[in-house]
């Protein structure tokens, strides 16, 4: 579909289906080998009612279409990469530009798959699922401010730019990508595989600072936090998150009662930090009034 079409805006689902939706979400990111694309689409249709299974069932289907599009075996590390980008950069023209990181559809798996626009960890996940389902020794690679692909061990590593349509990078390029999103130099340890638990944190986070910067949307900054709750590892920080979320969309004594909670958790390493949310909870509570 033509990237300049207006989006739609994505509307949430019922209660009933947003918690059958973290139910299955909790289920599979403490499954034994977490499912990248599956988790994907589990927080796509967190945010979108209309993704129903019929829905994801489809998006599975379409990473299977473009996988089949691919050369079979077409050979090394650099070979997997230049037909991924040929393919889904030249062919199918999946890349990013810059507006795209002003909207939440370029974080959710469904729509980046029907406007083949979105950020670089999405068109990451494209690029991973499709070659990964091809065959390609393939995995994500959190550089700082920029997520890409590499193909290959790591003393034969190519790394390839999804929001760039998939260009291949060399080795200048990589330490110019990080100097120019991040301002540090690009150092080994950044080149380390990236885990799909570790990924979907990563989208977790981005979903959130979006929400952040549009205190109207408070509701997608809330299905973001219930979903980074149900990682099997996150900081107790975002417990307060979430309360403060709650008392800005006035639900006012929930809000209250996760603030108390929060307090008496860091109690014991801050009890400073612990009497000012308390306070902050009181304050919620007088807002009744």
């Amino acid at each position: 579909m033509a990237s300049g079409q207006p989006h739609p805006q994505p509307r949430p689902p019922s209660s009933g289906r947003a918690a059958e939706v973290r139910r299955r979400f909790a289920e599979e990111v403490r499954s034994e080998q977490p499912d990248l694309a599956t988790l994907c689409l589990l927080l796509g249709a967190a945010a979108d009612g209309s993704l129903d299974e019929a829905g994801i069932d489809a998006a599975q289907m379409e990473l299977d279409r473009l996988a089949g599009q691919l050369p079979y075996r077409p050979g090394g590390p650099h070979a997997w990469a230049t037909a991924a980008h040929r393919v889904l950069g030249e062919r199918f023209g999946f890349r990013g530009t810059a507006p795209d990181y002003q909207r939440l559809e370029s974080s959710l798996l469904h729509e980046v798959l029907r406007w083949r626009r979105g950020l670089p960890i999405l068109l990451s996940v494209v690029w991973l699922e499709v070659t990964r389902r091809a065959g390609a020794p393939v995995y994500g690679v959190a550089l700082p401010g920029h997520f890409v692909v590499g193909f290959g061990a790591a003393e034969e590593q190519v790394l390839a730019d999804p929001f760039d349509g998939g260009r291949v990078l060399t080795g200048t390029d990589a330490e110019l990508l990080v100097a120019g999103a991040a301002g540090v130099p690009l150092e080994p340890g950044m080149l380390e595989p990236a885990g799909a638990l570790d990924v979907v944190r990563r989208i977790l986070n981005n979903v959130r600072a979006w929400a952040a910067a549009r205190p109207e949307r408070s509701e997608v900054g809330l299905w973001g936090v219930d979903l980074s709750l149900l990682m099997p590892s996150h900081p107790a920080r975002l417990r307060y998150e979430r309360a403060r979320l709650l008392v800005e969309r006035g639900e006012f004594v929930d809000g209250a009662e996760e603030l108390e909670e929060y307090a008496g958790l860091i109690d014991v390493v801050d009890e400073g930090a612990a009497e000012k949310v308390r306070g902050e909870a009181r304050a919620a509570r007088a807002r009744l009034n």
